[in-house]
């Protein structure tokens, strides 16, 4: 399999996932300087159902833990359901006021 390649394009304002030369998914996001609200989560449908959402999700997520100076907002319907299914990442989550 070819190997992927993950990239924060911070001028499109959307992290990159490809497999070769091929784009196959990207994740669109909006940062305020204190939090990212990841909007979008699309693959390319000839790519779709073989996980690049998740991939791509994961991926991200670990670059803004890794930055540390961020919260995320998730927006995307797919990004919040990633959430809820892996709540030991919630850490990073915005705190919302009750």
């Amino acid at each position: 399999m070819t190997e992927l390649t993950f990239t924060n394009d911070k001028d499109a304002s959307r992290y990159e996932l490809r497999r070769g030369d091929d784009l196959v998914s990207v994740l669109d996001y909006r940062d305020n300087g204190r939090t990212v609200a990841l909007t979008r989560a699309y693959t390319i449908p000839a790519f779709r159902g073989h996980g690049y959402a998740g991939e791509i999700t994961e991926r991200a997520v670990a670059d803004l833990e890794a930055a540390g100076n961020r919260t995320v907002l998730p927006v995307c319907w797919y990004v919040s359901d990633w959430f809820a299914e892996h709540p030991e990442r919630a850490g990073i989550l915005e705190q919302r006021a009750g």
